[in-house]
């Protein structure tokens, strides 16, 4: 769980630099998609080495972007959710990763633990 952790403040920290810099001059749905998809890059990465110690293979690879594709559906959601509600540009990203990392974790442990069985 550990890892996970680390790991997960490691991605999240490069998404919310890349959404926080773009945000200011481009539309805050794209610059939230901008930052998603280079932390997924690192995250999918540094998840497979350290925090599950697999290699990276078509199976979780695959069990990975499914996961995220959830995720991310998930989080923009809720980010433009919050966005309306009033939240501050440079707040509503916490509030979104305080819900979509616990269902994240349960998705990404799923990918590389239970497909390996199979």
């Amino acid at each position: 769980m550990q890892r996970f952790v680390v790991v997960g403040i490691v991605a999240t920290a490069i998404h919310y630099a890349i959404y926080w810099v773009l945000q200011r001059y481009i539309n805050v749905s794209i610059a939230y998609t901008i930052g998603y998809v280079v932390s997924f890059i690192a995250n999918y990465c540094l998840s497979a080495r350290f925090t599950f110690r697999e290699k990276t293979t078509a199976r979780n690879g695959a069990g990975f972007i499914g996961a995220h594709v959830c995720n991310y559906l998930l989080q923009i959601t809720l980010l433009n959710l919050f966005l309306w509600l009033g939240l501050s540009r440079a707040l509503a990203p916490f509030a979104v990763y305080a819900i979509a990392v616990p269902v994240n974790f349960v998705l990404v442990r799923f990918a590389f633990k239970k497909l390996k069985k199979k």
